[in-house]
């Protein structure tokens, strides 16, 4: 016993002497590591010193190019955070005297480029155009903004020398303490091995004691079992509750990514699989290499050092931080907000992060679209003012030219000069009336009209202007179609745009005029401000041409934009389409394509003595139980589609090409219906594809979807005659109503539409 004691006596000493070594070397570590967070911490303040920079310096252009007080505000409060922040840094590196220095050189400079910025405003907000022009060219500002990001780039430098020198210290002594703990546990182990050795012997003693313990061993079972019924009760109401957290959190909106200190993806969510389409073994550093990452502006990169992630590793939080996602293998990007936390331990070690990310794509998209009528429609009071009060000096002008003209008929060169004064303003009268027309402010005279015998007879009127090598076709609603406008203005408007087909078919092709009642809901209202819900009459003019890239399609109704060579185009076409339509009271859509055609729809408001336009309405919704492929690139729609098909019971594969489409074919995995978009990336249409499938699985059907009309399709050949086509927007009950029509039509028959 007397020797036990002392080996156990011995054993606290080694303990208490590592312990003690330990101490010291762990005290040491936390210093290093405390400095090297502190450095962490200046470098991060001077990043957010550059970005408060970068704020002003934009905020003060802004406001010179814009005269908007949104900027001027944003410059304000921009311009008052600068000098806490330079005082945050000085304070963070007041130990540090040559640092300090240097940030007060960069105050210096700071100071006057704010000032500089400051002029700016001031002479923007005075309209001074004078000393705007003696500022640029003193050029101070570009001076001085050079030489801070060269002073704060070698502030910088410094702090990362510091920081690479403190880092290696941290490592060593990590180390040596590593090497002092190895050692103590090793004698440790051996004095346990004595010990057991020790217990082996008393344990021998011990087994003639346990015949004694068993009478109190069967009280003490009893008491067990008491015990575990309330263990399991307890683990019943903790599987409870886990189940709840659980489904909560498999249901959730925003994606939720939990990751450990290596990258590693250690919980995720249903939606934040959507969102970077993880797969069981995706790693952090498969999103990256999966995905480009871009600051709100869509265009500046994020270092990998200021991703989300990366962030939250390094122990900030943050909320609502916008990011702009790219993938590599398709073309389209989407918005993040991304909120981050740190995980520490019960030491306080970062041992990860969690993010939660919040897909904004949609309501970026509707503000974008927002925006943009609340342009068209500034542009157009705007135009509406200039050309009223143009208008009256034109009447001057026009009527003096043809009292001069009587007056100096004997005088030739002079009446043919003023007959060529004349004839430019009469073209000005003309620029007018178009500019009038974008504005809304033109003379209508609107009543009833046959839509489908106006449209007949600008059919027969645009045979002999476009030429032979245009093909029109006119596919016309059976019944009689009665709008409220001004006929004029609806065929001039016709004209204008065939016009426009014409010209993005300068090798010939096909246009195609159609008509039809239309029913727009408040799900495509709420996508596209400034729509009234309802009934509509439609038309819809389609071309075979090159069609719009999306920032053409996105201008396509700006007075004077063109994309035209000099001389052949005012930019006034479109411009007149969308305010005589606006004017009307109803809307006008875009759908274009580039190298695949456009369609433009008019939806045209129903005569007043008609009743209205109802929608149409269904039985029960159709269910189903069937496996469809959907073949969709665009991503908004992708999700849509998906979520539908399976709120009505379906099982989805979903892919976003052609080709990715064919591997699951060629994969051998079964599915009862291809519904594919006609118009896709990778050099392969939805008729393609439809084709191929078919050709490896006779008889299996397909549906179609496309923002060209169904007419428009088959009449340009992308279909074939009779083919099923869901057209875009769709709402859920026309997508559930076309499903299940194509699935219970016979295999490999063509099918007409059911009334949706």
């Amino acid at each position: 016993m007397i020797r036990q004691r002392w080996t156990i006596g011995l054993g606290l000493g080694i303990l208490l002497a590592i312990g003690a070594a330990a101490t010291a070397l762990d005290i040491r570590s936390r210093h290093d590591a405390a400095l090297v967070e502190h450095t962490l911490l200046v470098l991060q303040k001077t990043s957010d010193l550059r970005l408060r920079l970068r704020q002003v310096e934009s905020a003060s252009r802004g406001f010179a190019l814009t005269r908007s007080q949104d900027f001027s505000a944003e410059f304000d409060d921009a311009r008052k955070n600068i000098p806490a922040a330079i005082a945050d840094l000085k304070r963070a590196v007041q130990d540090n005297p040559l640092q300090l220095a240097r940030l007060n050189s960069i105050s210096d400079l700071i100071a006057r480029r704010i000032a500089v910025s400051s002029e700016l405003v001031r002479l923007s907000a005075a309209s001074d155009d004078a000393g705007l022009a003696a500022l640029h060219a003193r050029a101070e500002g570009r001076a001085s903004q050079a030489e801070i990001a060269e002073r704060l780039d070698a502030f910088a430098a410094e702090e990362k020398r510091l920081l690479d020198l403190r880092t290696a210290a941290s490592q060593a002594n990590g180390s040596l303490l590593l090497a002092v703990d190895l050692t103590g546990l090793a004698l440790l182990l051996m004095i346990a091995a004595y010990l057991i050795r020790r217990a082996y012997l008393a344990d021998r003693a011990l087994r003639s004691l346990l015949g004694r313990s068993k009478a109190e061993a069967s009280s003490l079972e009893a008491q067990a079992i008491e015990q575990n019924q309330s263990l399991i009760l307890a683990h019943e109401q903790a599987r409870h509750s886990a189940a709840i957290l659980n489904n909560t959190f498999n249901t959730m909106a925003e994606g939720v990514l939990v990751i450990d200190q290596t990258g590693a993806i250690v919980l995720s969510n249903p939606a934040a699989v959507r969102i970077f389409q993880l797969k069981p073994a995706t790693t952090l550093a498969d999103i990256k290499s999966q995905n480009r990452f871009f600051e709100q502006d869509g265009i500046t990169p994020i270092p990998e050092f200021e991703l989300p992630t990366a962030r939250a590793l390094r122990g900030l939080q943050f909320d609502g931080r916008e990011v702009i996602v790219r993938r590599n293998d398709r073309r389209e990007s989407f918005s993040l907000t991304v909120s981050g936390r740190p995980l520490r331990n019960r030491d306080g070690k970062i041992t990860g992060a969690a993010l939660v990310y919040h897909d904004v794509t949609d309501a970026l998209d509707t503000e974008r679209l927002l925006q943009q009528a609340q342009k068209l429609d500034a542009i157009g009071k705007l135009t509406g003012g200039v050309a009223h009060d143009f208008n009256n000096m034109l009447t001057i002008i026009t009527g003096s030219i043809e009292t001069l003209i009587e007056d100096i008929q004997d005088r030739p060169a002079a009446a043919a000069l003023a007959a060529l004064i004349g004839r430019a303003a009469d073209r000005c009268t003309e620029l007018i009336r178009h500019l009038l027309a974008f504005a809304r402010k033109q003379p209508l005279r609107p009543h009833d009209i046959d839509v489908n015998s106006t449209v007949l007879d600008i059919a027969k009127l645009l045979r002999p202007t476009l030429g032979e090598q245009i093909e029109i076709h006119t596919l016309l609603d059976d019944d009689t179609l009665i709008a409220h406008v001004d006929s004029a203005q609806l065929a001039n408007s016709l004209v204008n745009l065939a016009i426009n087909a014409r010209d993005a078919m300068p090798d010939g092709g096909k246009l195609l005029l159609e008509t039809s009642l239309a029913v727009l809901d408040e799900t495509y209202v709420a996508a596209n401000p400034g729509v009234a819900p309802g009934g509509y009459i439609m038309v819809a003019v389609s071309d075979t041409g090159s069609g719009m890239p999306a920032e053409v399609r996105d201008r396509a109704f700006e007075p004077f934009f063109t994309t035209k060579e000099a001389g052949k185009g005012a930019g006034l076409g479109l411009s007149m389409v969308y305010g005589f339509t606006k004017q009307s009271g109803g809307h006008v859509k875009i759908y274009s394509e580039e190298g695949h055609g456009t369609t433009i729809r008019l939806y045209l408001p129903p005569s007043r003595t008609d009743a209205q336009i109802a929608p149409v309405t269904h039985g029960p919704m159709p269910y189903g139980t069937e496996t469809i492929l959907v073949v969709e690139d665009d991503p908004l729609v992708h999700d849509f589609v998906l979520a539908q098909l399976r709120s009505l019971g379906y099982s989805t594969i979903a892919v976003t090409t052609g080709a990715a489409a064919l591997a699951i074919v060629t994969s051998g995995r079964a599915f009862d219906l291809l519904f594919t978009d006609v118009i896709m990336p990778g050099g392969m249409t939805g008729k393609e594809l439809a084709d191929e499938v078919r050709r490896l699985r006779p008889g299996m059907r397909v549906l179609y979807t496309s923002g060209y009309t169904d007419n428009a399709m088959a009449a340009h050949g992308r279909i074939d005659q009779g083919a099923q086509l869901l057209a875009k927007p769709y709402r859920r009950s026309e997508l559930a109503q076309m499903i299940r029509a194509a699935l219970d039509a016979p295999a490999g028959a063509p099918m007409t539409a059911p009334q949706v």
